[in-house]
């Protein structure tokens, strides 16, 4: 058991570094909407970010919107990692294991941006990332047009504590052949998604496409 546990935490640390440094290196050196290929064009780097949960999806613009979600992230989060740590205590095959951790380390990297980045970042009413109709929450705007500084208010979305928006950045560039009806020259994959989504998406896939293998039916 230890060792399973000592596996998976390095894992889980380890996969988390990479998330928060992906995202800390788009942050740092892309502006907003900045586009450049990764793998030739079919998979590129698109800095967006995200103010709620898959694909944009919100509860609303309140602040106890955004702070519902939040909670809903750390109450989710809290089950996976008990749930986790009972298929550790009762041996649980390692490729389960893996699989679960892989859904805690998505949910926990997106929490991480929630909680913290508009502490690490500087807030910018600015960007266009950072606008919200609906809020009722004003900030002043102020650009500087051919060395003349205009400041005009923006609403602009709730932030701090649980509150930051979550960083996406892969896209896959990939189209359907054209003569396809109305799918063609459309996007397969038009999301854009970070590496903790990744992982998510991974360890539910893992777990679905090997299903009988971690759920034995067992015989009578």
């Amino acid at each position: 058991m230890k060792k399973k546990l000592g596996i998976l935490l390095i894992f889980i640390v380890g996969f988390l570094l990479i998330d928060q440094l992906i995202k800390f290196g788009i942050k740092l050196n892309f502006v907003e909407g900045q586009s450049q290929p990764l793998i030739g064009n079919w998979l590129v780097l698109n800095y967006i970010e995200n103010p709620g949960m898959a694909f944009g999806t919100t509860f609303g613009t309140s602040i106890w919107a955004k702070l519902g979600l939040s909670v809903f992230r750390i109450i989710a989060i809290f089950a996976i990692g008990y749930y986790l740590w009972l298929e550790i205590k009762k041996g649980s095959k390692f490729e389960y294991l893996f699989a679960v951790s892989l859904i805690f380390i998505g949910a926990l990297g997106n929490l991480f941006d929630s909680m913290f980045y508009d502490f690490i970042f500087s807030f910018d009413p600015c960007n266009y990332y950072n606008y919200m109709e609906g809020t009722g929450n004003f900030e002043n705007c102020v650009q500087t047009i051919h060395g003349q500084s205009y400041s005009r208010p923006i609403e602009v979305r709730h932030h701090g504590f649980l509150l930051g928006n979550v960083v996406d950045m892969f896209q896959f560039n990939v189209q359907w052949p054209n003569f396809l009806p109305y799918l063609g020259g459309k996007q397969i994959f038009p999301a854009i998604w970070n590496f903790a989504d990744f992982c998510i998406s991974s360890g539910v896939g893992m777990i679905l496409i090997r299903n009988r293998t971690y759920f034995p039916k067992v015989k009578k």
